[in-house]
């Protein structure tokens, strides 16, 4: 994934700073008639941040201004954690059952809003209305899992001498901290924060400066479904934002997901302060291709996970590796890769977006030219192209590059965009030692119609999430996300039971309660025993 910085534009004319004192009563405030500015949210309030760094956020069909994200101040930041902190104190004493049933309105008022969410999506972040509702849904059904807290609350119990038990009990941590990328503006929000708020933590969390639209009105809903004030609040930022998170006295733990350079340092500084940290990073994801597989049904499913999203997915499949013949069926691949529309994701059949800014698409471009110096084949190129309408986009096309090497940079480097880097192995085993080399971990997907080269796949490949015959094998929430070696920092994955393992702390109890003390009438002095 990319950084989590932005280019940042300071806005200092006196014209601008006089309109942006102008406010509306929403999360949005208006700067001027064409510019709004973005609100923060701490302790149950939608304010106007009283920074004077501002960052553009520009939609990236159009180019279009959409708003004005503040770099909340120091005062502000503090303001956010002290709520936290002391929301939490009424916080984990209020019942289970009664959290759960918060999250229970919740989960309903996302599904009632999912529309509305897409659409800001969509407008601040580029991706298809569709894609955008699916980001959605796939984060609801996170917030649906944690209704089911209470079960996955239990702790452990055991009479371990007579008279004697010793239970677990899983608590709270305190304030925990989310910092969230831009690609996937509702889903890794709703990672996050609807969890840590059930199990009894309170959360100040931290959208991508490119895309808060999403979150922002998470937020309102949530206000709407009763989290208490201080509960959950939203800050923006950059670096400055980012620091703070990983050195506040008050945050306990940090969640993570976005690019290399951000999450090794948030890990790093983070863990130096002592607190909890799970950070996912960047991803080569490979797909094998077995000479036995359905052709059709994996020439779609290829089609789709390489340039769905505008290859935008920390589990997109970017890379593929055919096995023997396979490789025949390059050619039947760029025909389906042809016939993807590229357009606003506002079009009812754009296929793909653009990426997010004319950095990012610069970056993708770069990186397909360097592969064509390195000697790759480019068989199909989406480099320069008009969509009508949206001249000004940062549009690429579905792009092919084969005869990729593993010491290309195009294969080294999360390209990021809609491009599909193609590699050959003579056989099974190769392809296996291909992915295994590769410093990271987080998904993988092999497609056979046979079950004994699925099983060795499975049980050979050192991938994280591994998918047969299926090409984003991204688990439900009963289960948890499971990338592992160079894609993750921390030993607790997201969501399902590794989740609650990240936001809780355990506390062991033993009790002694003798029997002969219900009849005892006189204290005893000798030395306990245990028996």
């Amino acid at each position: 994934m990319l950084s989590y910085a932005a280019v940042r534009r300071v806005v200092a004319s006196p014209a601008l700073k006089r309109a942006l004192s102008t406010s509306r009563p929403s999360f949005y405030a208006a700067a001027a008639a064409s510019v709004p500015k973005t609100k923060l949210y701490i302790n149950g309030q939608f304010i106007d941040s009283k920074t004077d760094k501002w960052i553009e956020l520009r939609n990236p069909a159009t180019q279009e201004l959409v708003t004005l994200v503040p770099e909340a101040t120091p005062e502000e930041l503090k303001y956010a954690a002290d709520s936290a902190a002391e929301a939490f104190k009424s916080w984990r004493k209020t019942s289970l059952l009664s959290r759960q049933r918060k999250m229970l309105d919740l989960q309903l008022l996302i599904r009632e809003n999912m529309d509305r969410i897409a659409h800001s999506i969509t407008l601040e972040q580029g991706k298809t209305l569709a894609d955008a509702r699916g980001d959605v849904l796939r984060g609801l059904q996170v917030v649906e899992a944690a209704c089911g807290i209470p079960q996955m609350l239990l702790g452990d119990h055991l009479e371990v001498a007579t008279d004697m038990d010793t239970y677990t009990i899983r608590e709270p941590l305190g304030v925990v901290a989310g910092i969230t990328p831009f690609n996937f503006p509702a889903m890794i929000p709703l990672w996050m924060f609807p969890l840590a708020n059930v199990i009894g933590n309170t959360c100040v969390l931290k959208p991508s400066e490119r895309d808060p639209g999403a979150t922002m009105i998470l937020a309102e809903l949530a206000e709407k479904a009763g989290i208490p004030a201080g509960v959950l609040n939203i800050v923006h930022g950059a670096r400055d934002t980012v620091n703070f998170i990983c050195d506040n006295e008050h945050i306990k733990a940090i969640s993570f997901v976005g690019s290399d350079q951000a999450g090794h340092y948030i890990h790093e500084r983070g863990s130096r302060n002592g607190k909890r940290v799970q950070a996912n990073l960047g991803a080569k994801n490979h797909g094998i291709i077995m000479p036995d597989a359905n052709k059709n049904h994996t020439l779609n499913a290829l089609a789709g996970a390489a340039f769905g999203a505008a290859g935008q997915r920390c589990m997109a499949l970017s890379t593929v590796i055919f096995v023997g013949k396979a490789q025949e069926w390059l050619p039947e691949l760029v025909e389906r890769a042809q016939k993807l529309k590229v357009s606003s994701g506002f079009e009812p059949d754009a296929d793909l977006g653009p990426v997010i800014s004319p950095e990012a698409l610069r970056r993708v471009e770069r990186l397909v030219e360097s592969g064509v110096k390195e000697g790759a084949n480019l068989l199909l190129d989406g480099r320069g192209i008009k969509v009508a309408k949206y001249e000004k986009g940062n549009f690429i096309g579905p792009t092919i590059l084969t005869g990729v090497q593993p010491h290309m940079e195009c294969y080294r480097e999360e390209i990021f965009g809609p491009v599909l880097v193609c590699l050959n192995a003579d056989t099974l085993d190769d392809a296996i030692e291909l992915v295994n080399k590769n410093p990271y971990g987080n998904g993988t997907a092999i497609f056979t119609q046979s079950g004994a080269i699925a099983r060795k796949f499975t049980q050979e490949i050192d991938v994280g999430q591994v998918g047969v015959n299926v090409p984003i094998p991204v688990p439900l929430p009963m289960f948890s996300f499971t990338g592992s070696r160079g894609s993750i920092r921390g030993d607790v994955n997201f969501y399902g039971k590794s989740g609650v393992s990240f936001y809780t702390s355990t506390k062991t109890v033993t009790q002694l309660w003798r029997h002969e003390d219900a009849d005892a009438q006189v204290a005893s002095v000798n030395m306990p025993v245990m028996k």
